[in-house]
């Protein structure tokens, strides 16, 4: 294992489990191991069909809606 690697894996350690479990994937996907599909809580199901409703009713922010968001979070 390269010494950044093993950086990269002390740093990862020290997160919550859920975002380590998703580097991992994101690593092993990179790799060429497929990944089986992440399951959804059921909050995360009712999140997800609402934002679905919400596309179908043609609900999309705005080009300055997104430009906002992204000068927000600094990008």
């Amino acid at each position: 294992m390269t010494r950044l690697l093993e950086e990269a894996f002390n740093t990862v350690s020290a997160l919550p489990d859920s975002e380590q479990d998703e580097l991992a994937r994101t690593l092993l996907e990179f790799a060429g191991v497929d990944q089986p599909p992440i399951q959804l809580t059921a909050a995360e199901e009712a999140d997800l069909a609402e934002a679905e409703a919400e596309i179908a009713r043609g609900e999309l922010a705005s080009a300055d809606e997104v430009r906002a968001m992204w000068t927000k979070h600094g990008l």
